[in-house]
């Protein structure tokens, strides 16, 4: 795929099944991400391997890339206790200020930094996810270990965006992807056995959303989004995955037959007008 918009909108709608399968499956939040990462580990490697499309990289790529798997397992276990400790609505809004943490990285030690329109998208798109998910909640934030947890998440999820940017300037996305879920596997593993999460005894349904969670969710998406990050700019691509919250309510309306109200479509359609302006060539005003 030559176009990294469309990869990114494709790998955008891959990663929106996911909160769907985990409501339909009864594991927990930690057992489940250790499988997405496992299991989409499992199906690449070979192909790279047998392929002979595993790159090596230099000494300096490689504590970068472990550094990529640690945050992004970081990130998917620090949600799951965000939203343990506190409730899942207030732990997304907190996380989805990633863009705002990417720009900031940008800004501070990228040469890169973030244009005007970046800035501009990015309090727009906010705006349209505090509308999206409900101003109630804003207000009903509790300073508590959630809040320090969703934030944190969020932190964990702009770091992986940005090394990752580094290491695919470096090697090609499928190359990247395997080492980083190969590193975020054995990190979440750990995780896993420290809270004595169940690694077994699923029935026959939840080993094939597992599945599909491992190689639709992780390996299809995050090998697209890689691509993406690899060809834009990295504050673009972090925005863009706001859209994800706009995307799986439409996949639980439809699924789940979860209902869309006036402000959910308000709030989708001011995150997508904040997207839009981030990708605007010319200064706005």
């Amino acid at each position: 795929m030559k176009n990294p918009r469309l990869a990114l909108l494709i790998g955008i709608f891959c990663i929106s099944v996911f909160p769907i399968l985990v409501k339909w499956t009864p594991v927990s939040g930690l057992s489940s991400a250790f499988y997405r990462m496992a299991i989409a580990s499992a199906v690449v490697l070979p192909i790279v391997f047998f392929r002979k499309k595993l790159e090596r990289p230099n000494q300096k790529t490689v504590l970068i890339i472990v550094l990529c798997g640690i945050c992004f397992g970081c990130d998917i276990a620090v949600w799951n206790i965000a939203i343990q400790q506190s409730s899942a609505t207030q732990a997304t809004l907190l996380t989805n200020l990633a863009p705002i943490w990417v720009g900031l990285g940008m800004f501070f030690f990228l040469p890169n930094k973030p244009n005007r329109n970046f800035w501009m998208g990015a309090a727009l798109a906010v705006i349209g996810m505090i509308v999206l998910i409900g101003y109630e909640t804003f207000y009903e934030l509790k300073f508590d270990i959630g809040f320090a947890f969703g934030i944190l998440s969020g932190v964990f999820y702009a770091a992986y965006i940005l090394l990752s940017k580094y290491v695919l300037n470096q090697m090609q996305p499928i190359s990247f992807m395997t080492y980083s879920m190969l590193v975020s596997s054995i990190f979440l593993a750990v995780i896993c056995l420290i809270f004595e999460q169940p690694f077994y005894g699923f029935s026959t349904t939840v080993w094939g959303v597992l599945m599909v969670q491992g190689i639709l969710c992780q390996l299809i998406a995050w090998t697209l989004i890689s691509y993406a990050t690899q060809k834009m700019e990295a504050n673009r691509v972090s925005l863009s995955l706001l859209s994800q919250a706009l995307i799986t309510s439409v996949f639980a309306w439809l699924f789940l037959k979860e209902t869309i109200s006036l402000q959910m479509t308000i709030g989708g359609a001011i995150i997508l007008l904040g997207i839009r302006i981030t990708f605007y060539k010319k200064k706005l005003p």
